[in-house]
């Protein structure tokens, strides 16, 4: 199989790379990306540009009389004294925001150092795993050794069974 198709994917028969170990991933971009809500802006989702107007526009140079004077300055009154309340909270409201982020950054960085002590156990894992492999040769022939000495043994033995075996008859 070749290099590239190991590397990242083909077929997988025993004996070849499983997509636990050829360098694959699970990683879903789409929830990477997906909204903390289903309202928060996005480029996705920009969203309504919606806008206050307490009053109409005034399409024309016009006259107002004293009732409709009034009636504005009133008006305006009541949005100024509401418009310092909704300034307030509109602050509060993004310095809430500010830690989440900050929150949500240092999750993920917590997460990021929790990925790399992983990879970096898997390394020391794959690194005892070699050098084992590397001890079977020995063993290998330490077994040999084993297998050679029951061997001679037999042999040994074979014959003194027979030199007694003939000399008794």
């Amino acid at each position: 199989m070749s290099l590239q198709l190991r590397l990242f994917g083909g077929n997988s028969d025993a004996g070849e790379l499983t997509a636990s170990n050829d360098g694959g991933h699970a990683i879903d971009k789409s929830k990477v990306l997906a909204s903390t809500d289903a309202s928060v802006i996005t480029p996705l989702n920009p969203g309504n540009f919606s806008s206050i107007r307490s009053v109409p526009l005034v399409p024309a140079p016009r006259y107002f009389t004293k009732e409709e004077a009034d009636a504005m300055k009133d008006l305006a009154k009541e949005k100024i004294d509401g418009a310092k309340p909704s300034k307030r909270a509109y602050e509060a409201l993004a310095k809430v925001e500010e830690p989440d982020a900050k929150v949500h950054r240092h999750h993920r960085k917590y997460e990021g150092v929790v990925a790399d002590n992983e990879l970096g156990k898997k390394r020391s894992y794959t690194l005892l795993a070699k050098h084992l492999h590397s001890l079977r040769p020995g063993y290998a022939r330490l077994g040999l050794g084993i297998d050679k000495a029951d061997s001679d043994a037999r042999t040994r033995i074979d014959e003194i069974k027979a030199k007694l075996t003939v000399g008794a008859n």
